[in-house]
């Protein structure tokens, strides 16, 4: 197990190099950043030329790279084109987009894997054809629809929550944003359980466990769950990055002041230090996410051994 995870921590590297180099270039071709901190009158050529050479943009881009990489190591992310340090900003949003991402996860494997779990033993049933109606209906309409509607009916008409949330943005007001920013993979995470769950009830396994007059309970949670969860413990896995950075609608609706509202306003203002930095520690989210992925799967299955 510890070479594996030598070996993965060492592949992530040019994982990670490769992955911030393409987002760099991408970040740098969006405009002329110094263009945007004029106004609308353009800027004089020699206070343009002074700022370029403050913030390191009058070097070529391979430069500019080998020079935020080299800070990026020491923990220097650089500073946004408001003076204010790109970590200052990483310190007040990622603490409420973490909370926000743990509220739609729990969302996500209570109701998502138990609705599966059910869908999957039930198959066929009313029950199993509501839950699958149910969940296309939430694929199809778009998060801010849903996040809109639920605003608009909970918190200006019924008043039963506040419709925007707060600075300190705790767990209980993250609660329906929670679940507006959860709700198209929660569903997925029910489909995809319900086939698992369908699939692996006739495996051979399953006979046997039922033959041995085994209790239901513990053929259902330690035989049959624990295998069909494999995927999707994949799925949630990968979802953590991507519920992390995709939050940018569901914080602008709520106006929850978050990673996805610090990239909205970077991409807004062309501020490239501010989303080459935040998207940098994204980057590290998802590698880190799926090396825990795969020392789960040893967890579910005995039979997966890492060398």
């Amino acid at each position: 197990m510890g070479r594996y995870v030598a070996r993965r921590l060492l592949q992530m590297i040019p994982v990670f190099i490769g992955a911030t180099l393409l987002i760099f270039l991408m970040v740098n071709v969006m405009g002329d950043p110094i263009a945007g901190l004029c106004g609308d009158k353009q800027c004089d050529p020699a206070t343009a030329a002074q700022l370029r050479k403050e913030f390191g943009l009058d070097k070529p881009v391979w430069q500019q790279y080998l020079t935020y990489m080299g800070n990026v190591f020491t923990g220097d992310f650089g500073t946004a084109f408001n003076g204010q340090k790109v970590t200052d900003l990483m310190s007040t949003a990622f603490p409420v987009t973490i909370r926000l991402t743990i509220v739609a996860i729990l969302f996500e494997i209570v109701i998502g894997i138990s609705l599966g779990v059910v869908t999957g033993l039930k198959r066929g049933r009313p029950v199993d054809t509501t839950v699958l109606l149910l969940t296309l209906v939430v694929i199809s309409v778009p998060t801010f629809v849903t996040g809109l509607l639920l605003q608009l009916l909970l918190g200006v008409e019924w008043g039963w929550i506040k419709p925007s949330v707060s600075t300190e943005a705790t767990f209980g007001e993250l609660i329906v944003p929670g679940l507006v920013l959860a709700s198209v993979s929660l569903a997925y995470v029910t489909r995809l359980t319900r086939t698992s769950i369908a699939e692996n009830r006739r495996s051979d396994y399953v006979r046997t466990a039922v033959a041995k007059g085994l209790p239901r309970h513990r053929v259902i949670i330690r035989h049959l769950l624990r295998n069909s969860l494999i995927p999707v413990v994949t799925f949630i896995g990968t979802d953590i990055g991507a519920l992390m950075g995709g939050a940018i609608v569901t914080e602008r609706i709520f106006n929850i002041h978050g990673v996805g509202f610090q990239l909205y306003q970077g991409i807004l203002r062309q501020n490239t230090q501010t989303v080459v930095g935040f998207v940098t520690v994204l980057v590290l989210v998802f590698l880190v996410a799926n090396l825990l992925v795969d020392l789960l799967y040893a967890v579910l299955d005995p039979r997966i051994r890492y060398a």
